[in-house]
């Protein structure tokens, strides 16, 4: 039988659905529903959840803040210009 894609090893760290054994324990021991005597073999299932890192938006600077508030100006000058227009 073939390994698991998830289980090889290689350079990259990304997230697994598929433990080893020996990671359900660690896991099992940190909840505190492992106890010592207990059998290793059909261990329940344990859910993992894949986290995403939520990047911070940069503040703009001053210069570019300036900027956008102008073309937003624009962009209203040439809007009531065309409604005017049409009205006509």
């Amino acid at each position: 039988m073939s390994q698991h894609p998830s289980l090889k090893a290689n350079t990259m760290r990304r997230h697994r659905s598929v433990l080893k054994r020996l990671e359900r324990i660690r896991i099992l021991k940190e909840r505190g529903e492992w106890k010592e005597g207990y059998s290793f073999f059909g261990l329940p299932k344990i859910k993992t959840q894949k986290i995403k890192v939520k990047k911070e938006k940069v503040e703009k600077p001053e210069e570019e803040k300036k900027a956008a508030e102008i073309t937003e100006e624009k962009k209203e000058e040439v809007k009531n210009k065309a409604e005017e227009k049409g009205k006509k």
